[in-house]
């Protein structure tokens, strides 16, 4: 990539991501993604996580069809009445 050149945040995520994988053991991550997660909650407030939510569900129709939902649904219906 060249230095003008821009990356996306998905990019940097993904590269992010593969690099703190390849320097840090299992044990890293639950206590470092837990303070991750309290200091995000800190800083936003329930309008961040309702927009953050709408953007998943978003994404998730656009990349599941129909049978995705029903397949899900059964799973849940069925977990329900086992309890």
């Amino acid at each position: 990539m060249a230095n003008d050149e821009k990356m996306s945040r998905q990019e940097a995520g993904r590269k992010g991501g593969e690099a703190t994988s390849k320097n840090h053991d299992k044990d890293f991550l639950p206590g470092n993604c837990q303070k991750g997660g309290e200091a995000t909650s800190d800083n936003h407030d329930k309008e961040f996580y309702q927009e953050i939510g709408q953007k998943g569900g978003e994404a998730t129709a656009d990349s599941h069809g129909e049978d995705f939902y029903k397949e899900i649904g059964e799973k849940g219906g069925k977990a329900r009445n086992n309890n």
